[in-house]
């Protein structure tokens, strides 16, 4: 029996996708929990696996291509029926990067042609050119070079009428003077012994949502230190004394704690900048979501632990560590990288004194954690006195907050870290 694949849903908000790559090719079986497709959203690159055993017989959409939630992507079946048998002359059977068949006639309503097989997305510095299949075909029409034009849509992606705006220019720039006869270049430099290779998706979507945020986010940045022998004490004797099946209660748990009280009694350091209206909007979020950096061997994701600020000290610990474990699996879904305004990112098991993080996209916020130091301080007398101190780093956006308030909000986690019997009240 022939069954559909279609792009899957991956987030309340998610509309489209990119099909980042196909991991089966038509022709070849796959098992329960075998990776079929990676999926790439404006929040990470997700691994859409099969939920039972079965055969591809084919994929109506190439890798590369921007597609709707719901299209049909790939056709299916469990014992192998209809699956084109290999040609005599012994060429290879279509793979996922052969283009799709022409689609059916539109249906009323609909644009005619958006799917009979737009033009390939042109590459800039190594990177796809996002860019419409309409104004793929539409540049291909006016003999417009997509990697020069600056797109008007989500992500910078470039539509139709960016295609039309740089034609018009195109014929109304004056003739160019012709090229100079060049001497021949110099031999390119040669590849290092290590050789090259392409990020992976989930790699891509990092580096490209966090160059974004860098370029577009007015970063500024507070240091300052917090002194944790007391919590650090308090650490041992709740995980010494902890009844069986209580999680044990990490440095990232306490501070995530602090966080979530500070942020509970900071309102608004609860809000976000969103771009999508010109001249942007404040949006005041109120949840209380707090995300968690979380190194995986896919690379460094941030799922979103939801009310983190009104979770009772022992409740945030199992469900962070969920978090995590889903995180190294491979199991998170788009809707657990959405939301929150803020990120904690512990470096500290690292040795690193002080770190200042990037801002997560979509958020406002984000507290770099260090390793805990130990150093001399003077007392009230100038006596020297050993002190555990750690290094905290709290990036924030001016667009939202300026030096006071975010020193304020900063402050209010130090005092939670540096007082934690207040982390084991009731939020």
């Amino acid at each position: 029996m022939v069954r559909d694949l279609v792009m899957p849903k991956l987030g309340l908000t998610m509309t489209e996708g990119v099909l980042a790559e196909w991991r089966v090719l038509p022709g070849q079986p796959f098992k329960t929990g075998d990776v079929l497709v990676v999926v790439e959203t404006d929040k990470i690159a997700s691994e859409v696996e099969a939920d039972s055993d079965g055969v591809l017989i084919e994929t109506t959409i190439p890798a590369g291509e921007t597609v709707a939630v719901g299209t049909l992507i790939a056709r299916w079946s469990a014992d192998g029926s209809g699956v084109a048998p290999a040609p005599a002359d012994g060429t290879a059977p279509q793979t996922a990067e052969t283009p799709a068949p022409p689609a059916p006639p539109a249906k009323s309503g609909t644009t005619a042609g958006t799917r009979s097989g737009p033009p390939p997305a042109p590459v800039r510095d190594g990177e796809r050119v996002l860019s419409t299949p309409l104004a793929r075909r539409r540049a291909q029409a006016l003999g417009v070079d997509l990697t020069t034009v600056t797109g008007s849509g989500p992500r910078g992606r470039i539509k139709m009428a960016d295609v039309e705006a740089a034609a018009q220019r195109q014929a109304s720039a004056p003739a160019a003077m012709p090229e100079p006869v060049r001497k021949p270049a110099a031999a390119p430099i040669a590849t290092p012994a290590g050789g090259r290779s392409k990020p992976s998706a989930t790699q891509a979507t990092i580096a490209r949502r966090l160059t974004a945020a860098k370029r577009d986010v007015p970063h500024f940045y507070l240091a300052a230190e917090a002194e944790v022998s007391e919590l650090m004490a308090l650490r041992e004797r709740l995980n010494a004394d902890a009844e069986p099946g209580l999680p044990r209660v990490s440095m990232t748990h306490l501070v995530l704690a602090a966080v979530g009280r500070a942020l509970a009694a900071t309102p608004d350091m609860d809000r976000v900048w969103d771009d999508a209206t010109p001249g942007g909007e404040i949006l005041s979020l109120g949840q209380g979501d707090i995300g968690m950096a979380v190194d995986t061997p896919r690379g460094l994701v941030a799922p979103v632990l939801r009310g983190g600020a009104h979770l009772p000290l022992d409740q945030l610990a199992r469900e962070a560590a969920a978090l995590t474990e889903r995180a190294r699996n491979g199991r998170l879904t788009g809707e657990d990288l959405q939301g929150g305004a803020i990120t904690v990112s512990n470096a500290g098991m690292h040795n690193v004194t002080f770190m200042s993080s990037i801002i997560n996209p979509g958020q406002s916020s984000i507290l770099g954690v260090g390793s805990v130091r130990s150093v001399f301080r003077p007392d009230e007398s100038g006596a020297p006195v050993l002190k555990r101190e750690l290094g905290l780093v709290l990036s924030a956006d001016h667009r939202l907050f300026d030096g006071v308030a975010a020193l304020a909000f900063l402050n209010r986690i130090i005092a939670g870290l540096e007082r934690p019997l207040r982390l084991l009240r009731a939020p």
